[in-house]
């Protein structure tokens, strides 16, 4: 069965952290996969992050964070989309993430976190399976 919309992802890149290769090869991939996708570019506060999701109606929001500070952002992140009333999109993403904060995350209501090298193709499946199991249609 074929979804009434495509999937709406977008894909940011939080803080200071210039790297953007992996946030660009994920847009790209989950654009190919069918999805549309809004990439915010660099440098994006958790609250642009929120603010840009809420105006482009997305199905999720994937953070692209290398810098190390992914126990403060995931869950600001997290925190302000409840605020924002966005307990239908779900908050993904990747960067080298220690299993054990990957876990507190998780625990937090937060989604998978795929780490560099991840196949892309297992990335948009696991958006387009979570997706079709939290939609409202």
């Amino acid at each position: 069965m074929m979804a009434t919309k495509p999937i709406r992802v977008l894909v940011a890149k939080v803080g200071l952290d210039g790297h953007d290769r992996g946030a660009k090869v994920i847009a790209t991939a989950l654009r190919d996969a069918g999805m549309e996708v809004i990439y915010t570019g660099l440098r994006q506060s958790p609250e642009m992050v929120v603010q840009a999701a809420l105006q482009e109606d997305v199905d999720a929001i994937g953070i692209s964070i290398l810098s190390g500070a992914h126990m403060t952002i995931f869950p600001k992140v997290y925190q302000l989309m409840q605020e924002k009333g966005l307990n239908n999109t779900l908050l993904t993403g990747g960067g080298i993430i220690p299993d054990d904060d990957n876990a507190k995350l998780s625990a937090m209501g937060i989604g998978t976190l795929f780490s560099p090298g991840a196949n892309t193709s297992d990335i948009a499946d696991y958006i387009k399976k979570w997706v079709a199991e939290h939609s409202n249609n």
